[in-house]
Formats: structure tokens, sequence, C-alpha cells
């Protein structure tokens, strides 16, 4: 991937370089990343407790931080439990999409995980990042194209129940995923599609990512700009393993003109944008 000069540590992105910028959606958008991590503890914790009472196994918990981050962020679901299965010596038959979430079978976890997750959904709603939405207003203001990148199969219904359909111009999910198919992350399927959709190559685009995996498919994908999110020894992990920049929160960082300047958008002199 080519290093971006576009990129500093002032936390500012030169938008003469770009066409269209990329999103992840939880932990980048949304904070349904959180969602998503009670939701596997939730389905490991009882598989493991389930099966350690069987073997005579020690039961270790799923941490919902290390393990999380580790095993399963940002990967299609089944990738997800069959990582983080193989991580505990787990081998069980992968079985098929259409499992039901009682099967004992890497898709039938996914799928037990999937319904623990939407029924948390429905009671919690969904909440996203400010910074992260101003940010992508401010950009669209300036003539950028955005798309929505997710591996998740509920991407369509939790960006409408956010509220954030009218910002994104494209959006391929796990149901993309599947259909097409693309492989998930960290190859840079998804992302290459989404960049096709808005009309971008990829040393055109810019890519926002808070998982490892997501930060190797857009190394991967040799995009232009890589932009981690997250801070403490998970910055130094998505650094490590190929953003350019990396912010805890996407309200820091500064859009300038391809001269370097700021230039002032709708957003933040008042006007109304998508």
């Amino acid at each position: 991937m080519t290093s971006d000069k576009n990129a500093s540590n002032a936390n500012k992105i030169d938008l003469g370089a770009f066409r269209a910028f990329l999103f992840d959606l939880d932990g980048v958008v949304t904070k349904t990343a959180k969602v998503h991590a009670a939701a596997w503890k939730r389905l490991f914790d009882d598989y493991l407790s389930t099966r350690a009472k069987k073997t005579g196994e020690p039961f270790k918990p799923f941490d919902s931080v290390t393990d999380y981050q580790r095993y399963v962020d940002g990967k299609p679901r089944a990738e997800g439990a069959e990582s983080f299965l193989g991580a505990r010596g787990i081998d069980l038959p992968i079985g098929t999409p259409d499992d039901g979430p009682d099967e004992e079978t890497v898709n039938g976890l996914a799928n037990r995980k999937d319904r623990y997750f939407n029924d948390a959904l429905e009671h919690q709603g969904v909440e996203v990042f400010d910074g992260t939405v101003r940010f992508i207003r401010e950009a669209r203001s300036r003539g950028l194209r955005t798309a929505i990148v997710s591996s998740s199969r509920n991407c369509k219904a939790v960006v409408a129940k956010a509220g954030l359909t009218a910002l994104f111009d494209a959006r391929v999910d796990g149901m993309d995923a599947l259909e097409m198919p693309l492989q998930g992350k960290p190859r840079p399927d998804t992302y290459l599609e989404a960049a096709k959709r808005v009309h971008a190559a990829a040393d055109q685009a810019a890519i926002f990512e808070d998982a490892v995996a997501g930060v190797e498919a857009g190394h991967a994908g040799h995009f232009r700009l890589v932009v981690g999110i997250g801070d403490g020894a998970h910055a130094a992990d998505l650094r490590a393993h190929g953003a350019n920049l990396v912010v805890a929160d996407l309200g820091t960082v500064r859009l300038v003109d391809g001269r370097g300047h700021d230039t002032p958008s709708p957003e933040r002199t008042g006007g109304r944008v998508p």
C-alpha cells in the first residue's frame, strides 16, 4: 500500500487525493460493536460452560475485549466463530448458513449469536458516534461519495434504525458477501466492491475501520489511506496491521483542501447537508 502523504500527525486528511470515503459500521459509525461483543460473550460462555460440564474441561469464559478484537471483530460471523473455536482447540462441523441456532455447528452457533444480537438491538436501539456522523456530513458537503461496508447481514436495518441511510451512496454488507459472493475481511473484496459502486479506484479512496481485520483488508486492497479508530493497546494493534493514521474519534480529524488549507463547509457554517 502506498504511504499516504496526506495524513499527518495533526490528524489532517487532504481531500485533493480522494473521491470516496468508505466506512465500517460497528465501532466506527454506530456503537453496536459493544452489542456484538455482548452477544458473542453470551453465546460462547453458554456454549463453553455446557461443553465443560460434558467433557470435564476447565471453563474459560470469552473475553469481550481481547477475544472479541482478536478473533471475531470485523469478520463474517461464521468465520469469527470458527476462528475463536479454533483458538480454543474446538473443531466443529461447519454446517450450512441455514443451520438452526440450536445446532452444534459453526454456522449454528453463528446464527444463535445473530439471534442474541437482534434481541439486544430490539431492546437497546442504536447509538451513533456523533463525531463520525459530523465527519461524514462534512465529507459529503465537500463532494466526496460515501459508502458503508460491513460484514453484518443486519447492516441495512441498523443503518435505517439509526436514521443514517441518506448519508451513504452505497452499501456493501454481509448479504452482498453471501450472494455475490465476496470474501470477508481481512480480504479486501467488500471494500473494493464498495469503491466500485461509488466510482472510485482504491488509490482514490480512504477506509475507516476499528477492526484489525478491516485494517488488514485496506492494506491488502492497496487503498490510499487506511484510518484506524481506537486508542491504547488497540491503537497500537491497528498501526501494526497497516493503518496509516489512528485516532480515537473521527471528530478530531480535519479535512483540508488540495493545498492543505481548511475550507469552509455547510456543516461548519450552519448550512444543511444530506
